[in-house]
C-alpha cells in the first residue's frame, strides 16, 4: 500500500469541494476529484500539483458509479482511502406547497441518497485503512430549519442523523465519523433561488444582514474535522452562533423565524 494519504471528494468540479481538493493536495495528499461536471473537475485538477489527483465521472445517485469510481480511485491511490468526503449537493427550495415533486426527489435522491451512497461504497475501503475518516457535508440546515428549505433542512438533518448513528457503528472498526455544517458559504449554491421569488440565495442572505463565509474556511475546518474529536463542525460565524443558541436557546431561533422568516438579523 502506498504511504501517500488520499482522499476522495465528491462534488468536487467547484465550491468547497474544489477549495478541499487544493487545500488537501498542498498538504500532499493524494486527491480524488468526482463530480458530474467534466469540466470543473478539470479545471480542479489543473490547481493541484502535477500527478497529485485522479478524476472520476460520478452521479452520487448511481450506487454502481459509486463501486467503480472507488475501484478506480484505489487503484491510482495505490490502494489507499484515507478521507471519503461526502460533499456532493444541490440547493432547491421554496414554499413546501409549490416545490415541485421533481425537485424535492432530486433534493433527496443527491442530498441524502447520495450521502448514504457514498457511505455503503466507501466502507470497505475505509476499514482497510486504520485511522480513516468518512466526512460528510451536512448544514446549518441541518441544525435549524427556515421556512422556503423545508425537504433540504430534511436532506441536511438526515445527513446529520446518519452522521452520529455511523460515528458509533463504526469506531471499533477503526473509522472516525464526523460532519461539516456550514452556513453561507461563498459557492456558487449561493446563486441558486431557493425562495420561490426571484431573489436568489445571496440577495436573501445579504438583505438578512448575514455573513457570507469565505470557501477557504471550510477547507481548513475539513482538515481540522478529520483530526479533531468533534462530530460535527460548524463553520461561518452565522452557523456558530445559531449552533450556539439552538443548544441553550432554541426557543429564540424558532421564534425568530417564525416572525422574520431569517435565522439571525
Amino acid at each position: 500500500m502506498a504511504t501517500q494519504k488520499a482522499i476522495f471528494i465528491t462534488g468536487a468540479a467547484s465550491g468547497i469541494g474544489r477549495a478541499v481538493a487544493i487545500f488537501f493536495a498542498a498538504k500532499g495528499w493524494f486527491v480524488g476529484i468526482a463530480d458530474v461536471n467534466e469540466t470543473g473537475m478539470a479545471q480542479t485538477a489543473a490547481l493541484l500539483p502535477s500527478g497529485a489527483s485522479s478524476t472520476h465521472v460520478l452521479d452520487v445517485r448511481d450506487r454502481a458509479a459509486w463501486d467503480q469510481a472507488l475501484a478506480a480511485f484505489t487503484k491510482a491511490s495505490g490502494g489507499r482511502l484515507d478521507v471519503l468526503f461526502n460533499n456532493a449537493g444541490i440547493a432547491r427550495g421554496g414554499q413546501f406547497c409549490d416545490v415541485s415533486h421533481a425537485d424535492n426527489d432530486l433534493l433527496i435522491d443527491v442530498n441524502l441518497k447520495g450521502v448514504i451512497n457514498g457511505a455503503e461504497a466507501g466502507f470497505s475501503y475505509l476499514k482497510a485503512n486504520p485511522g480513516s475518516c468518512l466526512l460528510n457535508t451536512s448544514s446549518l440546515a441541518g441544525m435549524v430549519a427556515g421556512p422556503g428549505l423545508a425537504v433540504y433542512a430534511a436532506t441536511k438533518f438526515g445527513v446529520r442523523a446518519l452522521t452520529e448513528a455511523l460515528e458509533s457503528e463504526w469506531a471499533p472498526h477503526g473509522i472516525k465519523v464526523c460532519s461539516l455544517m456550514p452556513s453561507f458559504i461563498e459557492t456558487p449554491l449561493l446563486d441558486e433561488n431557493t425562495s420561490g421569488s426571484n431573489r436568489n440565495v445571496r440577495q436573501g442572505v445579504i438583505e438578512a444582514g448575514l455573513e457570507i463565509t469565505p470557501v477557504d474556511r471550510v477547507a481548513e475546518a475539513a482538515w481540522a474535522a478529520i483530526q479533531g474529536k468533534k462530530t460535527h463542525t460548524m463553520v461561518g460565524k452565522t452557523a456558530e452562533e445559531v449552533g450556539f443558541l439552538i443548544n441553550w436557546a432554541p426557543w429564540l431561533v424558532r421564534r425568530r423565524l417564525k416572525r422574520t422568516g431569517a435565522i439571525a438579523k
